[in-house]
């Protein structure tokens, strides 16, 4: 169980975040929902800058989804 969650501030979010968490470089992300490539069997998705937010955790346990009422 999580102990270190935390504490974003998802009004600093792009509204398309859907993702917070951190890399092993220890760089945070946004990270937006899964975008389907129009006539292509690809998808992708973005990737954008974000604060780190005090967290020090393990970066493998990083990922936060965004709340359904934010």
């Amino acid at each position: 169980m999580r102990t270190d969650v935390p504490s974003i501030d998802w009004k600093q979010a792009p509204k398309r975040a859907r993702w917070w968490a951190v890399d092993a470089n220890g760089e945070a992300s946004w990270y937006c929902a899964p975008d389907i490539k129009p006539f292509t069997d690809f998808w992708g998705v973005d990737e954008l800058p974000a604060p780190l937010f005090g967290f020090s955790g393990n970066w493998r346990e990083s990922l936060t989804e965004r709340p359904a009422s934010r």
